[in-house]
């Protein structure tokens, strides 16, 4: 858009819009921050200077500033149209966008300049004068103003007449003019005939009893606030952009660049508010600064360790294990690895059976237990037991508390899923479901209940060539000639407790985690008998699998995983090879596999929901790791990071401490009433002998930890 004589004389750089929200380009009445109050409404300020001229700003409102300075500066003209002989970018639109960014900043005279110099401007004067209609609220004209810009037809011109219309209303209401109001709603809303109920609704708004009430009603803040900046932006959709650049144009390039980079860092995990974005360099993440070394091993149980989970405040931790306890732990994770103390606060014993499942309330003043068919209260404060839950008849497989922490929802083998209250009174109970639950979650945005399980159904005649293998003990072993199991996934409306879907999937399902926006469910699959373990991200939507995780190992049981990292970021699943896998979530890539833990499985994984460096695993070794990335200045010379925690199972090897994997965690076997499969793992062997072998470590990292204690590595 180049300049020409006729736009000397109009206000074509020069924006009535001060606040940078209200529209793609500002004013001289603008300032940086370096000087100037200005005095606010709806868009308008007093006058003032970037604070690099002692001219008044508003000299330039009749155009003579800008005339005075084009005539001063000499137009450049380069050949072609790129903005380099090798690069695809427009040159016009390169600078008009670098006039709007030094306008939205304050540097008005900087802008007027490179419009003198390029020839370019901003916007035409009919831009301005659109602008100046809306937020002057010269509704008469805004209009005519519009169509001059090239909305001249079609549901675009439709919407622009609905919003300027209903600004219009509602500010005839705030203003008191009740008829004149009454008459914009017939006149103008009616005849474009939108929706029955929204013409209902703003007509409702004429009993609003004053301003205050009218604008809680709609959600508005009235003519003195934003409305109208808002509504330019609204109606700036139905522009075209090379007419009206929408607003913060090169900020949103910026934002989609910063976007895309950190979507391709592949161990991005550092929070927005973090400073280390610089336009100067490409961003990408150190691999270093990821956590993947072992920094703590707490050692207390006296079984094997099923499952974990951070309490919401990220100072705690809580153990469930087979050895028929649950242990609250007190994680200092805002000190350094190197001072920081981990104790266990409460070892809950009161259990006739192993744990199997715990989670903790919103307040994390209380946490649950489930041990086979019996739900546990304590008091997370004093490690007081509140109440025991008996309305399950078979093993309890899930808790989960409801996002408002009013209640929880507990799920099991016998097919209940029952609703509480918090203080564990039954609130309500869904209809026998289909599946014998192994796994339930409720949505962060309180919609849906996700489950996961096993469902019978009638089996195939041998003839019909289904193998021996297919078919299921069912309980006790009763009907294994009768029926098959499938594993089946269902998508509850938690408001009315009906199915909104049934998802069925080959394998058996153990665990289910729902994204933090609600959109997403990670659900893993073993593999005994079937396809090869998987983890699944099912979109709730489409109800589709868009990304699978795989390298880990499940069979035989019940392992599960998490989201983990800034904006969950990370897949972080256990493994019955013993080890802790980490994949990239976007591109399913296999970034992470972190051995450290004895023989056995990682039954249960969970990244702090504060620190978004540290996260804890759990195993049939008895123990829980603490994993964290390393402080810089203890790793010795010439041994990385990555190599500590594979130094130290070279050291238990050497020392013969190393057991058969017959650990069966919290063996998914039980849920199929396999009894013959629920035996114990040995015990592990004690490692407190040093590790001999000439490490190049310290004495503590080359030996092991000794049971019934917490080492901190570092």
């Amino acid at each position: 858009m180049r300049l020409t004589e006729s736009d000397r004389d109009s206000t074509l750089s020069v924006s009535l819009d001060s606040v940078p929200e209200a529209g793609p380009s500002h004013a001289p009445l603008s300032s940086n921050g370096h000087n100037g109050v200005a005095s606010k409404s709806n868009g308008f300020s007093v006058p003032y200077t970037n604070g690099s001229s002692k001219a008044p700003a508003h000299e330039e409102l009749d155009g003579h500033v800008s005339e005075r300075r084009r005539s001063s500066v000499a137009r450049v003209s380069l050949p072609g149209r790129t903005l380099y002989d090798d690069s695809y970018v427009d040159r016009e639109e390169f600078v008009r966008l670098v006039i709007q960014s030094l306008r939205d900043v304050g540097y008005t005279e900087s802008a007027a300049t490179l419009e003198a110099e390029s020839g370019y401007i901003m916007e035409t004067p009919e831009v301005a004068e659109f602008r100046r209609c809306i937020l002057d609220a010269s509704w008469e004209s805004a209009e005519t103003a519009l169509m001059r810009l090239g909305v001249t037809e079609g549901e675009g011109l439709w919407e622009a007449r609905f919003l300027i219309a209903k600004q219009k209303y509602l500010e005839y209401l705030e203003a008191g003019k009740t008829t004149a109001a009454l008459s914009v709603l017939r006149n103008e809303l009616a005849p474009l005939n939108p929706e029955l109920d929204h013409l209902h609704a703003l007509s409702s708004l004429m009993m609003c009893s004053d301003p205050t009430d009218l604008r809680n009603q709609v959600g508005w803040d009235g003519a003195g606030g934003t409305s109208r900046r808002r509504l330019l932006m609204d109606l700036q959709r139905h522009i075209p952009s090379s007419v009206m650049i929408p607003q913060r144009r090169f900020a949103t390039l910026l934002e989609q660049a910063r976007a895309y980079q950190q979507s391709r860092c592949l161990y991005h995990n550092v929070p927005l508010r973090n400073q280390s974005y610089s336009l100067y360099t490409d961003h990408q993440c150190d691999r270093d600064a990821f956590p993947r070394v072992t920094t703590a091993v707490l050692s207390v149980h006296e079984d094997e360790v099923w499952n974990l989970e951070w309490s919401h405040n990220g100072r705690y931790l809580a153990t469930a294990s087979r050895d028929r306890t649950a242990i609250i732990w007190r994680v200092e994770f805002d000190k350094d690895p190197r001072s920081r103390v981990y104790s266990p606060e409460f070892t809950l014993r009161d259990h006739e059976y192993p744990v199997g499942c715990i989670s903790w309330s919103l307040d994390d003043s209380i946490l649950l237990t489930a041990s086979e068919h019996r739900i546990t209260l304590w008091n997370a404060r004093t490690g007081l037991r509140v109440r025991t839950l008996e309305q399950h008849t078979d093993v309890v497989t899930a808790l989960s508390w409801l996002p408002d922490g009013s209640g929880f929802i507990s799920g099991g083998l016998d097919r209940k899923i029952i609703l509480w209250d918090a203080d564990g009174k039954p609130r309500d109970t869904w209809q026998r479901t289909p599946i014998r639950v192994t796994d339930l979650m409720v949505s962060p945005d309180f919609t849906r209940l996700v489950a996961v399980g096993m469902y019978d159904v009638p089996s195939i005649p041998p003839a019909a060539g289904v193998g021996a293998g297919a078919q299921d003990a069912g309980a006790g072993g009763a009907g294994a000639s009768a029926r098959v199991s499938e594993t089946r996934i269902i998508i509850y409306d938690l408001a009315t407790k009906q199915p909104e879907s049934m998802i069925r999937l080959e394998g058996e399902l153990t665990s289910v985690k729902i994204s933090q926006d609600s959109q997403y469910a990670l659900i893993n699959r073993a593999s005994e008998n079937g396809p090869p373990a998987e983890i699944q991200l099912l979109d709730l939507s489409t109800e589709q699998v868009v990304r699978k995780y795989t390298g880990h190992s499940q069979s035989k049981h019940v392992i599960r995983s998490c989201f983990g990292g800034v904006e969950g970021n990370f897949i972080l699943s256990g493994s019955e090879d013993g080890n802790v896998y980490i994949w990239h979530r976007e591109t399913g890539a296999l970034l992470e596999v972190l051995s450290g833990h004895g023989e056995g499985s990682v039954n249960s994984v969970a990244w702090n929901p504060v620190n978004e460096r540290m996260f804890a695993s759990c195993s049939d070794d008895k123990t829980v790791r603490i994993w964290e990335a390393p402080p810089p200045d203890t790793l010795p010379a010439g041994v990385s990071s990555s190599s500590l925690a594979a130094v130290e199972t070279d050291a238990r090897e050497r020392n013969g401490e190393r057991e058969p994997d017959t650990g069966k965690g919290k063996g998914k076997g039980r849920w199929d009433a396999d009894t013959s499969a629920s035996g114990s793992s040995s015990s592990l062997a004690s490692m407190t002998a040093g590790a001999g072998g000439g490490s190049s470590l310290s004495a503590d990292v080359a030996s092991g930890y000794g049971i019934g204690s917490t080492t901190a590595l570092f």
